[in-house]
């Protein structure tokens, strides 16, 4: 693994051309380089708190940035399509064959999506350093059902620094969403031996009224 295709590379992103450029190169290895060897583990407790909350039940799913699918693969048969900026990851998730429709598109500006369309919404590892704010939040919830369930992993201290707690307000204020529970999760395995090894998130559960 390159300085560049790494963790420290992604969270260092500034643009949409920077990710591109930096999952271009990260696609075909993601899973072994990043996922298995840093005991990365979000998609399964997404996946878990999104059963548990009756996400089953409130098919399709949007997968936002989905990357190689890992959450996908967690969540298991359901009717789920992927959402990301990077082609290059999409065409690996499409190997796959976890996903119905593979939608390359960024999220910082309008969908290429019609309204209510998604009986929930999961996302692991977008909302994080040198990724996505919340200002796509309000677009998500246009694409959303009224009713739908969303389960998003926001890294912690991401959530503090890049205003998720006053952008959520707003919208719970707006009549947009329900208030807002959490669980407070670890990113990666508790043997886990680099740098963020003790980085945690914040599984963010509501749903759009």
């Amino acid at each position: 693994m390159s300085e560049k295709t790494s963790l420290e590379g992604a969270y260092a992103l500034k643009t949409p051309e920077d990710s591109v450029r930096l999952y271009r190169d990260w696609a075909e290895t993601y899973d072994k380089s990043f996922a298995k060897d840093h005991g990365y583990i979000v998609p399964r407790q997404l996946a878990e708190v999104f059963r548990a909350e009756g996400g089953a039940d409130q098919q399709p799913v949007l997968d936002i940035g989905a990357g190689t699918g890992l959450v996908a693969a967690a969540l298991g048969d359901l009717e789920i399509d992927a959402l990301d900026l990077s082609r290059d990851m999409l065409e690996v998730a499409g190997a796959k064959g976890l996903y119905h429709n593979l939608i390359a598109a960024d999220l910082t500006g309008t969908l290429p999506i019609d309204d209510a369309s998604y009986g929930a919404l999961v996302c692991a590892g977008t909302f994080t350093h040198g990724h996505v704010g919340p200002v796509c939040l309000p677009e998500l919830m246009r694409v959303a059902r009224p009713g739908a369930l969303v389960v998003l992993s926001i890294n912690a201290e991401f959530f503090d620094t890049a205003g998720f707690g006053s952008a959520f307000a707003r919208l719970v204020a707006d009549g947009k969403i329900e208030p807002l529970r959490f669980h407070h999760i670890r990113l990666y395995t508790e043997n886990a031996d680099h740098d963020h090894a003790e980085d945690t998130g914040l599984l963010t559960v509501f749903r759009r009224l």
